[in-house]
């Protein structure tokens, strides 16, 4: 039977591999040498030249790297190490805790480094070339200390709790476990942008002047209390432009880039803050927690199946079962219903971005965040026109033509 298993992962990590090459391959067919009619002027040739090219380089980028991560995967199955590390892990320490943090510590620290020549690549060959790039070494080394820190102790005490609750509970762990995920999600939720974003950005509140009296002005219209707008230094790290709505309840804030602020003018700004508050108005930010939350509770349970599976342990590599070793096989056996919730949460993200257009349209800045998308877009050099099964399965927001096209009333 554990046959079975093992070649079951190996035709799930292949076949998702293959998949998502299939659909890049469909991407880069889709990619036009001409723009849209309903986008011309967007671009002059020169530029749309420019944009083409950034886009096969990412693209070329991304199949060398998820290439490499399926080889990883497959060789570290294959040949057993999963389970030798863990073996290995086990002969360090007696407590289960430590050799499981030990195990997950070691995992991520060689995935990691063997990876970071394409994101090397990717900051300082192509998004240099292309002008994007602002982060120094300086700042690339230290984000990545600062990434393994946060990775250690977040990653830590979540680990070690569960453990800790699987140890006492055996399979019945999963609710436990759920509960103390979806608590650590809420708090991550209010908090992310005061703790994590802080330890990388800073967010300073938006001074006093047209820009804060325009915002100001169409957050009282709309009968929305927002104290906290903030500007964080994204130019530290790019040229890129964004802005996000993030927090609940008292908590809530709206981060600006100062790319935006330099970009967009006053107008446009206070449309692109209206569709954030628009994710707010239409409890975006909740739906998206309830989601979640259903999604990981059908994790743990179809998990604690997995945790005591013989079947499953030898496949790994390993006699009996473990639950590190058993988690990182349920993370390629759940590969296909991952893809599928994927999907579906995607579906749900773009249905989402529509509605917050729509509440910012529904005060008569429809155009104007057609006009700060467009910047947005030329500025970042965003793929026109990808592939329509591409979108549906991995983009969160819909294009530009079809939001341009959606709030304009145009089917």
């Amino acid at each position: 039977m554990s046959q079975y298993v093992f070649y079951t992962i190996i035709i799930f990590v292949v076949g998702e591999y293959l998949f998502s090459q299939w659909l890049a391959r469909r991407n880069r067919k889709a990619a036009s040498p001409y723009l849209p009619p309903q986008l011309s002027g967007l671009y002059d040739s020169d530029k749309y030249a420019k944009q083409q090219s950034y886009f096969k380089e990412n693209n070329r980028l991304s199949f060398y790297s998820n290439t490499f991560s399926t080889l990883f995967i497959l060789t570290m199955f294959i040949t057993g190490a999963f389970g030798s590390l863990y073996e290995y892990c086990a002969t360090i320490s007696e407590n289960n805790i430590v050799v499981t943090l030990i195990y997950f510590a070691i995992l991520f620290i060689i995935y990691d480094l063997l990876s970071t020549p394409f994101a090397i690549y990717d900051t300082f060959v192509i998004e240099e070339r292309f002008g994007f790039n602002k982060t120094t070494p300086a700042t690339f080394i230290l984000d990545k200390l600062k990434g393994w820190f946060i990775g250690a102790v977040l990653g830590g005490i979540l680990i070690s709790v569960i453990v800790i609750i699987y140890n006492k509970l055996g399979t019945d762990f999963w609710w436990a476990a759920f509960l103390v995920i979806i608590s650590f999600s809420m708090i991550m939720t209010m908090f992310y942008s005061q703790i994590i974003v802080s330890i990388f950005n800073k967010q300073t509140p938006l001074p006093e002047g047209e820009l804060r009296d325009a915002i100001a002005g169409f957050a009282a219209k709309g009968g929305f209390k927002l104290d906290n707008i903030y500007v964080m230094d994204g130019s530290k790290r790019s040229t890129k432009a964004n802005a996000y709505f993030t927090g609940l309840g008292s908590k809530k804030r709206i981060v600006l880039y100062d790319t935006l602020i330099n970009d967009l003018c006053t107008e446009e700004i206070v449309a692109v803050l209206a569709h954030e508050m628009g994710h707010y108005r239409k409890k975006h930010t909740l739906i998206s927690f309830a989601i979640s939350a259903v999604v990981t509770l059908i994790q743990f349970y179809i998990l604690s199946y997995v945790l005591t599976s013989i079947d499953v342990a030898q496949a790994m590599g390993i006699s009996t079962p473990v639950f590190a070793v058993s988690l990182i096989a349920f993370a390629m056996l759940y590969t296909p219903v991952d893809m599928l919730t994927g999907i579906m949460v995607n579906s749900i993200s773009r249905h989402n971005e529509y509605q917050a257009d729509g509440y910012a349209a529904s005060f008569g800045l429809g155009e104007n965040l057609i006009a700060a998308l467009k910047k947005i877009t030329v500025k970042s050099l965003a793929n026109l026109s990808p592939d329509k099964i591409y979108v549906k399965i991995y983009y969160s927001h819909p294009t530009l033509l079809q939001r341009m096209m959606r709030i304009r009333g145009i089917k």
